[in-house]
């Protein structure tokens, strides 16, 4: 499959081609629910069915952080969304994917305090569509993935919030898709 994205084309290979452990790779196109889907759109008006989705993930040993790449095609035009690494695999329904992954969990949960609830303790992908409902997002985080690790990105329809009481909220869940971290 390939995924252009504004002056970003990304060919996608199988997941048994990675050339490092922690290597992530996923491609999809946004479907209704069926348990074989990889890539589901809970609200197709936002995240429109056949819509695609690209996410990357780079660990680099030389610096111990992970590297994450969201692109998207085929959403609303020059809208904003938020999205972010969630614990558990999609599902058949929004909240199947959990909380977000933190790499320090905060003890009370949902994590709403900013210190734990922020883009350097979970992995942020916010990005705004362009005039062709493409967009990319793409972030760097200080930490590498354990036998803990995130199992899903899900698509929210707004930005993420970072105040106290409000960090890590991002509106409603509007797609999912699974994600081998």
């Amino acid at each position: 499959m390939t995924l252009a994205v504004g002056g970003l084309s990304v060919t996608a290979a199988t997941a048994a081609a990675a050339p490092t452990q922690g290597f992530a790779l996923t491609a999809g196109v946004f479907a209704s629910y069926t348990p074989e889907a990889q890539a589901i759109t809970y609200d197709p008006t936002k995240v429109p069915l056949g819509s695609g989705v690209v996410v990357i993930s780079v660990p680099d040993s030389s610096t111990g952080g992970t590297t994450i790449l969201l692109a998207v095609t085929g959403l609303l035009p020059n809208h904003q969304y938020g999205a972010h690494a969630h614990k558990n695999p999609c599902g058949s329904k929004p909240e199947n994917a959990g909380s977000h992954y933190q790499n320090v969990p905060d003890p009370i949960q949902p994590s709403v305090d900013p210190a734990y609830a922020n883009s350097g303790n979970e992995i942020w992908l916010d990005f705004i569509t362009d005039s062709d409902g493409d967009g990319i997002a793409l972030t760097t985080v200080p930490w590498q993935f354990t036998d803990r690790h995130a199992h899903s990105v899900v698509i929210h329809a707004e930005h993420t919030m970072a105040k106290p009481g409000n960090a890590g909220k991002a509106g409603a869940r509007l797609a999912c898709v699974d994600v081998d971290f």
